[in-house]
């Protein structure tokens, strides 16, 4: 009888224990099933309307700046540095003097060859007085002659070295830093200092073969540089190479821009955007619209839900071009489709939202 009854109380007390487990457990899912009946509040967003715009055919590319003349000065002759005329980032002209070698030696040799160009003068001129009264052959006065223009090619020549010796700017530019000191022997082909023309300034680009039917000469050039981020120069194509390389398949493009206060400067790299007068028609929507993860761009587009509730759908985009604050969008997107344009960060895909335009979030904003 006593195993019977502490039976009967183990299964007793079993069965409570066992009954107050699957009550609580119960408790648990529903309260679970009340918290996923109840929606969160739906997301206050500003919204955006696809948008089919005109714009100019145009293509992106990389470049270099370059100047339209841009040498290093090297002497031709071997001497010694007497005088530098030029100082390191001065502008200067055709023509200036920047540089002369020491002539001494030059200048008398060139005195000697002077003096015997005169006694050959003279000795010309009487023998064309003799070979007039037939007193001197002619071989004789031929060979006088040929003394006189052999004495004149001398003084040319050494005028010639001296000249080079005197090293001037071949073209209007701005100088760059000197590299040679006062009183320093140069070999012949030392460098001396850099020379660029800085205004107007080239740009060279590539391009793909398969877009050459897209540029032409004097079409639109804009071209942006990291030291300057915040500005755009513009200029016009101005010639294409007339082969396309045989390694990269593309073709070098020569663009020219005016640069009065010589913000570009040769080697710079260059983001380049040609355009020209024809149109293509493009879907497009504000860059803020755009979003990307791991799979790619992606746009949150907004659909009528139960009632009046507008909730979205994340959607996969392929975009294109950027031009200023709209991107275009050449697959994925409608005409007139609503989209999120801000806030997209909290947003999930069939999330209910509430949309304000842009004039309601500028005020909640202030």
């Amino acid at each position: 009888m006593k195993t019977t009854a502490r039976l009967i109380t183990v299964i007793v007390v079993l069965t409570l224990i066992l009954g107050s487990l699957f009550a609580w457990k119960m408790q648990q899912i529903k309260q679970q099933q009340a918290l996923m009946s109840q929606a969160p509040p739906p997301s206050v967003v500003e919204a955006t309307r696809v948008v089919e715009d005109s714009w100019p055919q145009s293509l992106s590319a990389i470049g270099s700046v370059r100047a339209v003349n841009g040498i290093r000065i090297a002497n031709e002759m071997a001497g010694v540095v007497e005088h530098i005329e030029f100082e390191s980032g001065q502008q200067v002209s055709a023509g200036d003097l920047l540089l002369k070698l020491n002539t001494d030696t030059d200048q008398a040799a060139l005195e000697t060859l002077k003096a015997e160009q005169r006694l050959a003068l003279q000795q010309f001129e009487r023998y064309s007085n003799l070979i007039r009264g037939k007193t001197i052959s002619q071989s004789a006065f031929d060979e006088a002659k040929a003394t006189l223009e052999a004495a004149e090619a001398r003084v040319h020549e050494q005028q010639a070295i001296l000249n080079k010796k005197r090293i001037r700017a071949p073209f209007d530019s701005i100088i760059g830093l000197r590299m040679v000191d006062l009183g320093q022997f140069l070999e012949v082909g030392t460098p001396i200092v850099q020379l660029s023309m800085l205004d107007p300034i080239y740009v060279d680009f590539t391009i793909p073969e398969r877009d050459l039917p897209r540029i032409s000469v004097g079409d639109k050039v804009e071209v942006r540089v990291a030291a300057h981020p915040g500005q755009l120069f513009t200029g016009a194509v101005l010639a294409l190479e007339t082969s396309v390389s045989t390694e990269s398949r593309t073709l070098t493009v020569r663009a020219e821009l005016p640069n009065p206060e010589h913000r570009l400067r040769p080697g710079m790299f260059a983001n380049v955007s040609t355009y020209r007068g024809q149109q293509d028609r493009v879907l497009t929507l504000p860059r803020t619209a755009i979003s990307y993860n791991t799979y790619g761009d992606f746009v949150f587009v907004i659909e009528s839900g139960e009632g009046q509730q507008k909730t979205v759908q994340r959607r996969s985009v392929t975009t294109g071009e950027v031009r200023g604050g709209r991107v275009s969008v050449t697959s994925g997107v409608k005409k007139d489709e609503q989209v999120v344009a801000t806030g997209l960060l909290r947003l999930r895909n069939g999330q209910a939202v509430e949309i304000v335009d842009s004039a309601t979030s500028d005020k909640a904003a202030n």
